[in-house]
């Protein structure tokens, strides 16, 4: 951490801490990434894991949604460890997330009903044509899918 911030009023330095880097999860169809980039933007560290492929039937795809969150923390564990950071120098940080890929969670109990159905899913094809042709072009479906 660096710097310290001014008080506006006063001028005086308030000698708060300024966290100097900011953090990425990248939360993909394949792994999960995290990076953390300092004040230029130059990348600091990265560490990314992939997670399991579910295929139980033709066209159907899924993922365990409690092993994409132990990947998620184990990546931002293991990227802070390797650059020597705690939470509280990250100023920020960002998410990014698969598509419209779905999953339930209990709201008492905090876990997934079951697997993630991931957005290369087939087995709701029927639906989206059906509602694509009721409604006409308010909504589009990828053209391989009709």
């Amino acid at each position: 951490m660096s710097g310290s911030r001014r008080n506006g009023s006063t001028g005086r330095d308030t000698r708060e801490a300024v966290a100097d880097f900011v953090g990425a999860v990248d939360q993909g169809t394949t792994s999960t990434r995290f990076m953390v980039f300092d004040h230029s933007g130059a990348e600091v560290a990265r560490h990314q894991l992939e997670h399991t492929q579910v295929l139980p039937r033709p066209g159907w795809v899924e993922h365990n949604p409690v092993e994409i969150w132990e990947r998620t923390c184990a990546v931002v564990k293991t990227v802070l460890n390797t650059a020597d950071l705690r939470v509280t120098d990250l100023a920020a940080l960002g998410i990014t997330n698969q598509r419209e890929t779905t999953v339930v969670w209990n709201r008492r109990t905090g876990r997934p009903y079951g697997n993630a159905i991931v957005w290369q899913d087939t087995r709701t094809d029927s639906i989206a044509v059906a509602l694509a042709d009721q409604l006409g072009t308010a909504l589009s479906v990828r053209p391989d899918r009709r």
